[in-house]
C-alpha cells in the first residue's frame, strides 16, 4: 500500500528475514522494527545507495536482492549484482540430468543421474 505508514507487510509481527532489510522505494518512510531482529529500512534513492546500505548492514555476509523486473534490471545495468560461480560448466555435466532439486535458506540439495 503505497504511502500507508500503517502497513507492515503480509507476514505478521515476526517476518522470516531476521536481519536488516533494505527496501528500494519511491515513498519516504521511517524504519520499521519487527520481532526476530528484522528491521525494514526504506531508501528513496538510486539502487546504488540501496545496495551500499545493504552491504554495510550485512557486515561481510551475503546480500540478497529481490524485487520486480525493474529493480533487478537496474541492479544489472549498474553492474551491482555478482555472477556467482557455476557449479556445472559446459561439457562437465553433459552426461548427467537433473533428477531433483530441494532447497531451504541454509542448503540446496541437487540430485543428478548419469544419462544412459
Amino acid at each position: 500500500m503505497r504511502g500507508d505508514d500503517e502497513w507492515k507487510g503480509w507476514w505478521g509481527d515476526d517476518p522470516p528475514y531476521h536481519c536488516p532489510v533494505i527496501v528500494l522505494t519511491h515513498h519516504t518512510r521511517s524504519p520499521i522494527e519487527m520481532e526476530g531482529g528484522t528491521t525494514f529500512f526504506f531508501v528513496n534513492e538510486a539502487i546504488e545507495a540501496a545496495v551500499e546500505r545493504a552491504l554495510d548492514a550485512a557486515d561481510g555476509k551475503d546480500v540478497r536482492v529481490g524485487g520486480d523486473v525493474a529493480t533487478v534490471r537496474a541492479g544489472m545495468r549498474a553492474r551491482l549484482l555478482g555472477s556467482g560461480e557455476r557449479l556445472f560448466v559446459s561439457g562437465v555435466a553433459d552426461d548427467y540430468e537433473w533428477v531433483e532439486f530441494v532447497s531451504s535458506p541454509a542448503v540446496a540439495h541437487v540430485r543428478l543421474a548419469r544419462v544412459q
